[in-house]
């Protein structure tokens, strides 16, 4: 099976945390620094309407105001960046469990089978941009590929809110013909090294004879060579196996709606996936939350304890409950969103005899039918098998 990997990559984060909660700053040029009140401070993080002038990351806050006089500065504050950024690392375990985070504002994600939850990379991708836009009203740059450099290298290539994908296979027309400078993992120093044998852009480099590069490079010829033949075997790596917290699926809706059993048609939906992915990584979950976003952008969440489970008729009917509870047909919706946390200790597919006698016969049978059914719907596919209610009847 062909790897897939992608590479979540936060648009000049610290700022855009900051949009958040000082909306604004949206529009305007401003920038995080490091301490606003010097002029020797630096630069943490600019917006993109701040770059337009010139101003970068490190760069003094002297240097920025001369660029951009009208520039805003805002004093960090990292307690902030870092619990957005577990949200952003909670609500991206809901696509996998396989997550490598490479830094507060980027994380490597392992997609490999997961088309049949997410659908084909492109469309996943969307799904996880939107995401992030409409929960935590943050932008991202995704890239994909097969292994986690070219990942890396395709998020890079298309800032803000860009989506790009940069196969093996594209290597030579993507890849060869950028400045050597721009290859991730290579440094200034590194970069005149290469510019003192004649290497100047990526494809230089990667048709260059390794033997030639070790004797000024040493061990790390080899790893920048296959790089920039696109070869990377390096796995995406969880740094804890518990860094699965949640699973959880939204949508944004076609159109707003009032209707309640439109409502439980939608979760109904989302508890399928939801189901088949916790089933999927072997979780049961003991809380059901909802999410609704109305039509003035006001978000509300709730949530219910229930019994672990990975079944889809449990998750939905929690679903339902909160829904019934809290629905208000006099406020229009606009996303709706349902994710199950508090996950037991993995558990093996087999049930014993033990488990059969305290969760009940029907149950067991039941998470057997749904097992069943997650197999034919890898084989034939989401939306070919489904639930009655879910099933559009012909109006004629």
């Amino acid at each position: 099976m062909k790897r897939v990997v992608f590479l979540v990559d936060m648009n000049a984060f610290y700022i855009s945390c900051e949009t958040t909660r000082r909306p604004e700053l949206a529009g305007i040029p401003a920038a995080v620094a490091g301490d606003p009140k010097k002029r020797s401070g630096i630069i943490l993080a600019a917006n993109y309407e701040a770059r337009k002038y010139g101003v970068k990351t490190t760069m003094t806050v002297g240097e920025a105001q001369k660029r951009c006089p009208e520039i805003i500065l805002v004093p960090p504050d990292h307690s902030f960046y870092e619990e957005k950024s577990r949200q952003v690392m909670e609500l991206l375990s809901g696509y996998t469990p396989i997550i490598e985070q490479a830094s507060i504002d980027e994380a490597w994600l392992d997609m490999t089978g997961c088309e049949i939850l997410s659908g084909q990379p492109r469309a996943a991708a969307e799904r996880i941009m939107a995401d992030i836009r409409d929960k935590l009203d943050l932008m991202c740059s995704i890239g994909i590929s097969e292994n986690k450099f070219l990942a890396k290298m395709a998020a890079e290539m298309k800032k803000p809110m860009g989506i790009t994908e940069l196969w093996v296979h594209d290597v030579p027309e993507k890849l060869w013909p950028l400045d050597v400078k721009a290859m991730y993992g290579i440094g200034n120093k590194t970069a005149q090294l290469l510019a003192n044998l004649n290497i100047r852009t990526i494809g230089e480099l990667a048709k260059v004879d390794p033997a030639v590069l070790s004797e000024k490079l040493g061990k790390f010829a080899f790893e920048i060579h296959q790089k920039a033949n696109g070869i990377d075997n390096d796995p995406v790596t969880p740094h804890s196996p518990d860094e699965m917290k949640s699973i959880g699926r939204s949508t944004t809706l076609p159109e707003d709606i009032t209707d309640l059993e439109e409502a439980r048609k939608v979760i109904m939906e989302l508890s399928e996936e939801i189901a088949m992915s916790a089933r999927r990584h072997n979780k049961k979950g003991r809380t059901v939350q909802i999410t609704i976003k109305y039509s003035d952008f006001k978000t509300i969440t709730r949530q219910t304890r229930i019994s672990p489970t990975n079944l889809a008729r449990d998750i939905m009917q929690a679903g339902f409950m909160l829904l019934e509870k809290n629905w208000n047909r006099f406020r229009p919706v606009r996303l709706l969103g349902i994710s199950i946390s508090g996950f037991e200790e993995d558990f093996c597919d087999q049930v014993s005899l033990f488990e059969q006698a305290n969760i009940g016969h029907d149950r067991v049978k039941e998470e057997k039918l749904e097992r069943t059914l997650d197999q034919l719907r890898l084989k034939y596919g989401l939306d070919k098998i489904s639930r009655a209610a879910l099933i559009k009847r012909d109006p004629s």
